[in-house]
């Protein structure tokens, strides 16, 4: 289980459901010259996560640090992921929340959060001790294959253009099979 950043469309049986009339044309055009983006549009249903939870408050690298922790005690709750119908791993999430725990988009400008470093798991799935248990509530989300460290401001350029409301906190989506890394932005509540 690691964090990487890229991505393609996501298999069916993710959970994350698809729509092929959901495929945007994003074109984001700069001032500069212009970038495109593929964005599309997906539903998913809430899901849970159990990983190695920080905030903000515990310093930089605090993210690398969780990924560290998690992925060198992995085998601690590899029983309890899910699993598509190959059997491969559902998801690996950086899942991120503000600190009421109401999967709020972090405060203060997206500077201060928390972050729950783990995988998807089956809804009846306790942590063990040491790990954290989150439900992430079911939305409506835009998401793009994170291409390079100006995905999320292009993103949120996106919402601004097309007046689309960021519904909640960010969250961060490897595929297991392609290692491909995602970013999820919920625009709107179910």
């Amino acid at each position: 289980m690691s964090q990487t950043h890229q991505t393609q469309s996501l298999p069916p049986d993710t959970g994350v459901l698809l729509c092929a009339f959901c495929f945007l044309p994003a074109a984001l055009q700069s001032k500069k010259g212009g970038y495109t983006m593929n964005i599309q549009k997906c539903i998913k249903a809430s899901f849970v996560v159990i990983g190695k939870e920080g905030s903000t408050h515990d310093g930089d690298g605090f993210i690398q640090r969780l990924w560290e922790d998690a992925n060198s005690h992995f085998h601690e709750i590899s029983h309890l992921a899910k699993r598509n119908t190959h059997g491969d791993l559902a998801g690996i999430w950086g899942a991120m929340s503000d600190f009421s725990r109401s999967f709020q988009p972090w405060e203060y400008g997206f500077r201060e959060g928390l972050y729950l470093a783990g995988c998807e798991c089956e809804d009846h799935a306790e942590p063990p001790d040491g790990w954290t248990k989150w439900v992430v509530p079911a939305y409506e989300y835009l998401y793009a294959e994170q291409e390079d460290e100006f995905t999320f401001r292009k993103l949120m350029a996106y919402l601004f253009q097309n007046q689309l409301p960021l519904a909640g906190a960010v969250q961060d989506y490897t595929d297991p099979k392609t290692g491909k890394n995602y970013i999820f932005i919920p625009i709107r509540k179910l």
